[in-house]
């Protein structure tokens, strides 16, 4: 009786992790192809607003704002506002995809010696 639940319980746990698998398979397939969003652990905040220069501002710190103001958008223009974001939660979502994966086989190896 005992080795039957033992068998029983080595298939169940075999299918759990073969199904945590394929879930992760499924939900990286759908959010690599866009038909699903990406799941947003980091988030950029929004750029504020600069101050208007001051008129009190001497002439060497008004050339600082302004190699300021034109290496930010010499940024903007090489990486565009959203990439670094998108690339983080893409990465993320692989970290935790690959646990996911791991932890899966884990569960499935010790289904298999159950059964066996």
């Amino acid at each position: 009786m005992l080795k039957i639940l033992q068998k029983i319980f080595g298939w169940l746990l075999l299918f759990t992790g073969l199904a945590i698998i394929s879930w992760t398979l499924y939900s990286s397939y759908n959010i690599f192809y866009k038909n699903q969003p990406l799941p947003c652990l980091f988030r950029v905040q929004e750029e504020r607003a600069p101050a208007p220069p001051s008129q009190r501002l001497g002439l060497e710190a008004q050339l600082e704002e302004k190699m300021k103001e034109a290496m930010t958008e010499q940024i903007k223009e090489i990486i565009p506002p959203g990439t670094i974001e998108k690339l983080l939660n893409i990465i993320a979502w692989s970290v935790f995809a690959g646990i996911l994966i791991f932890g899966a086989s884990q569960i499935s190896s010790l289904g298999i010696k159950m059964i066996l």
